[in-house]
Protein backbone atom coordinates (compact mmCIF):
# COMPACT_ATOMS: atom_id res chain seq x y z
CA UNK A 1 0.00 0.00 0.00
CA UNK A 2 1.29 3.42 -0.94
CA UNK A 3 1.45 5.52 2.20
CA UNK A 4 2.45 9.17 2.25
CA UNK A 5 2.68 11.42 5.30
CA UNK A 6 2.46 15.20 5.03
CA UNK A 7 4.04 17.63 7.47
CA UNK A 8 5.29 21.19 7.79
CA UNK A 9 2.09 23.18 7.85
CA UNK A 10 1.32 25.95 10.30
CA UNK A 11 0.19 29.51 10.82
CA UNK A 12 2.08 32.15 8.87
CA UNK A 13 1.54 35.82 8.11
CA UNK A 14 0.82 37.01 4.58
CA UNK A 15 4.07 37.23 2.66
CA UNK A 16 5.66 34.49 4.74
CA UNK A 17 7.06 31.12 3.76
CA UNK A 18 6.59 27.47 4.63
CA UNK A 19 8.12 24.21 3.46
CA UNK A 20 5.86 21.17 3.34
CA UNK A 21 7.22 17.62 3.29
CA UNK A 22 5.69 14.48 1.85
CA UNK A 23 7.45 11.36 3.11
CA UNK A 24 6.87 7.89 1.72
CA UNK A 25 6.95 4.59 3.52
CA UNK A 26 6.84 1.14 2.02
CA UNK A 27 7.71 2.19 -1.51
CA UNK A 28 10.23 4.17 -3.53
CA UNK A 29 8.87 7.64 -4.18
CA UNK A 30 10.99 8.42 -7.23
CA UNK A 31 9.15 5.81 -9.28
CA UNK A 32 5.99 7.92 -9.22
CA UNK A 33 4.67 11.28 -10.26
CA UNK A 34 3.80 13.02 -6.99
CA UNK A 35 1.43 15.91 -6.56
CA UNK A 36 0.50 18.39 -3.87
CA UNK A 37 -3.22 19.08 -3.60
CA UNK A 38 -5.20 21.39 -1.36
CA UNK A 39 -8.72 21.83 -0.16
CA UNK A 40 -10.03 24.96 1.50
CA UNK A 41 -13.27 25.01 3.50
CA UNK A 42 -16.26 25.12 1.20
CA UNK A 43 -14.15 24.72 -1.92
CA UNK A 44 -13.28 21.84 -4.19
CA UNK A 45 -9.89 20.17 -3.97
CA UNK A 46 -7.35 21.38 -6.54
CA UNK A 47 -3.99 20.26 -7.79
CA UNK A 48 -1.31 22.72 -6.71
CA UNK A 49 2.05 21.37 -7.89
CA UNK A 50 3.20 18.13 -9.46
CA UNK A 51 6.56 16.56 -10.26
CA UNK A 52 7.16 13.62 -12.53
CA UNK A 53 9.39 10.64 -11.94
CA UNK A 54 12.49 10.39 -14.08
CA UNK A 55 12.92 13.78 -15.77
CA UNK A 56 11.44 15.79 -12.90
CA UNK A 57 9.03 17.72 -15.09
CA UNK A 58 6.81 20.04 -13.04
CA UNK A 59 3.44 21.73 -13.39
CA UNK A 60 1.80 24.33 -11.20
CA UNK A 61 -1.61 25.80 -10.53
CA UNK A 62 -1.64 29.22 -12.20
CA UNK A 63 -2.25 31.07 -8.94
CA UNK A 64 0.91 29.68 -7.31
CA UNK A 65 3.33 29.98 -10.24
CA UNK A 66 6.41 31.94 -9.24
CA UNK A 67 5.64 31.50 -5.53
CA UNK A 68 5.65 27.72 -4.96
CA UNK A 69 8.32 25.21 -5.94
CA UNK A 70 7.99 21.44 -5.83
CA UNK A 71 11.12 19.34 -5.48
CA UNK A 72 12.13 15.83 -4.55
CA UNK A 73 15.00 14.35 -2.55
CA UNK A 74 15.23 10.74 -3.64
CA UNK A 75 17.82 9.92 -1.01
CA UNK A 76 15.32 10.92 1.67
CA UNK A 77 12.36 9.46 -0.21
CA UNK A 78 10.61 12.80 0.22
CA UNK A 79 8.90 15.41 -1.93
CA UNK A 80 8.78 19.03 -0.79
CA UNK A 81 6.61 22.04 -1.49
CA UNK A 82 8.41 25.32 -0.91
CA UNK A 83 5.83 28.07 -0.51
CA UNK A 84 6.84 31.73 -0.60
CA UNK A 85 4.88 34.99 -0.65
CA UNK A 86 1.94 33.23 0.94
CA UNK A 87 -1.50 34.78 0.64
CA UNK A 88 -4.65 34.30 2.72
CA UNK A 89 -6.20 32.47 -0.24
CA UNK A 90 -3.50 29.78 0.13
CA UNK A 91 -5.13 28.73 3.39
CA UNK A 92 -6.15 25.07 3.06
CA UNK A 93 -5.35 21.54 4.08
CA UNK A 94 -2.53 20.33 1.85
CA UNK A 95 -2.20 16.71 0.79
CA UNK A 96 0.26 14.78 -1.33
CA UNK A 97 -0.54 11.77 -3.45
CA UNK A 98 0.78 9.81 -6.42
CA UNK A 99 -0.61 10.45 -9.87
CA UNK A 100 -0.28 9.07 -13.37
CA UNK A 101 1.51 12.07 -14.89
CA UNK A 102 1.84 15.79 -14.20
CA UNK A 103 -0.88 16.80 -16.66
CA UNK A 104 -3.49 14.61 -14.98
CA UNK A 105 -2.09 15.46 -11.57
CA UNK A 106 -2.60 19.22 -11.94
CA UNK A 107 -6.16 18.43 -13.00
CA UNK A 108 -6.64 16.83 -9.56
CA UNK A 109 -6.24 13.21 -10.64
CA UNK A 110 -4.50 10.92 -8.20
CA UNK A 111 -4.57 7.33 -7.01
CA UNK A 112 -4.44 5.77 -3.60
CA UNK A 113 -6.04 7.01 -0.44
CA UNK A 114 -5.53 10.42 1.09
CA UNK A 115 -3.41 10.93 4.18
CA UNK A 116 -4.33 13.29 7.00
CA UNK A 117 -2.86 16.29 5.26
CA UNK A 118 -1.23 19.31 6.85
CA UNK A 119 -3.04 22.56 7.64
CA UNK A 120 -1.68 25.79 6.21
CA UNK A 121 -3.21 29.00 7.55
CA UNK A 122 -2.15 32.37 6.19
CA UNK A 123 -3.43 35.16 8.37
CA UNK A 124 -2.30 38.30 10.10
Amino acid sequence: QLQLVESGGGLVQPGGSLKLSCAASGFTLDRYTIGWFRQAPGKEREGVACISSGDGRTRYLDSVKGRFTISRDNAKNTVYLHMNSLKPEDTAVYYCAPSVNVDLCIADAHFGSWGQGTQVTVSS
